[in-house]
């Protein structure tokens, strides 16, 4: 039989992959519905505001409903509730109900981050290399979502590029429902694997840093994710005489290359005092994109990978500094406050998005946009705690009986 740990972090991170793409299928498709509603693409992009403010505001109340009734309750209303706003998008008569479906994907798709990424922790033994292995199905997500939407918009239309994704959502829910019930798993409010406590004065200083550090850090993640189709159909010209997947295919293939690299982000986590992996890789994102900021065709291409693979690389780090500075009982929540932060207010990414490429019709200065939110995380990040004398001596948290695997 498999054992729950197991279930709880398949499913996490098979929730992390379908999260990512579901968030990524809009940014492709737009390029489509150009032409189908006769609207310019800033028009069109902002449409998806919504989804992206809710996919990062809900992500509070989804941590603290998970803490207070139940993690694994919460999962399922994800995937459900995912999958069904995919399919409303994708029977949306208009733009007003195309941003209404956004929306619907962005509220419940806030649920994974918060709940999922808390389950992760609790249930691994070894927390930067699990955490990172998560994080290669989100990245295999951010990759698949240009590719799926691209190929199902040339094969039948935009609108199956919501229909089917929403379908298979679904599916996987009702999949998660049977594989708690047959394997037991169960809600725990305490880690598998405890770590020792830390410092009522270090956790708020901790949290106060990594509150404008991760904003900075979302703010690049955002206006990648939802500029990149655009960005690769102008300066590799690909749109015009590719279609939407050749677009798709390319955003895949840098977010498919950057992926892997979270794993030894993980084990460098495990490794190494975690504020220093999280600096030195803000610092190295800085002259990268502003190398980007002038390439074109192939040169961009790889450029982009270098970059995604270093935000990709910051993220197990990153996860990790929450949980070290976050009381096991009320973990969901934590992780709801960083989201709230990563993804809520770094959704101000999309209308930056959309003001640069109608003000320049293009994205020069978005880059170099990028590269001064880097320079501020990494600046910022040299004021987290160090790793000497965190520890409250005996206080570390009770382990969940028969422990977990990871």
């Amino acid at each position: 039989m498999i054992a729950p740990g197991r279930v709880a972090i398949g499913f996490s991170n098979a929730s992390h992959l379908l999260t990512h793409l579901f968030m990524l299928l809009y940014p492709t498709a737009v390029l489509g519905l150009e032409r189908e509603f006769g609207m310019p693409y800033g028009e069109l992009i902002s449409l998806s505001l919504g989804g992206f403010v809710l996919f990062g505001v809900g992500a509070l109340p989804a941590g603290w409903l998970a803490d207070k009734w139940s993690e694994i309750g919460m999962l399922a209303l994800m995937l459900f509730g995912m999958g069904a706003s995919a399919i409303f998008t994708g029977l949306a008569p208009s733009p007003v109900w195309i941003a209404v479906g956004l929306a619907g994907i962005g509220l419940f798709a806030s649920i994974y981050h918060p709940v999922g990424i808390a389950m992760v922790v609790r249930h691994a033994h070894k927390r930067g290399r699990t955490l990172g292995i998560n994080g290669v199905f989100g990245g295999v997500g951010l990759a698949s979502g240009a590719l799926v939407a691209g190929a199902l918009m040339d094969l039948y239309s935009w609108r199956a590029a919501f229909i089917v994704p929403g379908l298979a959502a679904i599916g996987v829910g009702v999949v998660f429902v049977l594989a708690v019930r047959l394997t037991g798993l169960r809600d725990s409010r305490v880690d598998a694997h405890p770590q020792p406590e830390v410092s009522g004065q270090a956790m708020v200083s901790a949290f106060l840093t990594l509150t404008v550090a991760t904003m900075m850090a979302g703010l690049i993640f955002q206006s990648t994710s939802v500029a990149l189709p655009k960005i690769f159909a102008q300066r590799l010209d690909l749109f015009a005489t590719g279609g939407a997947l050749s677009v798709g295919g390319f955003v895949t293939l840098v977010y498919l290359g950057a992926a892997s690299v979270q794993v030894l982000g993980g084990i460098l986590a495990d490794r190494l005092p975690l504020k220093w992996v999280y600096v030195s890789a803000y610092t190295l994102q800085v002259p990268v994109l502003l190398l980007a900021a002038s390439l074109y065709r192939w040169p961009l291409v790889g450029v982009c990978m270098a970059m995604v693979l270093l935000q990709n690389g910051a993220a197990p780090a990153e996860s990790s500094l929450y949980a070290r500075y976050s009381p096991a009982r009320w973990r969901a929540t934590a992780f709801g406050l960083k989201f709230v932060v990563a993804l809520g207010v770094s959704a101000l990414g999309v209308p930056l998005v959309a003001l640069i490429y109608e003000y320049s019709g293009g994205f020069y200065w978005l880059f170099v946009s990028m590269a001064g939110f880097a320079a501020m995380a990494a600046l910022v990040g040299l004021a987290l705690p160090g790793e000497r004398a965190l520890a409250v001596p005996g206080r570390v948290p009770a382990a969940v009986a028969g422990g977990s695997d990871d």
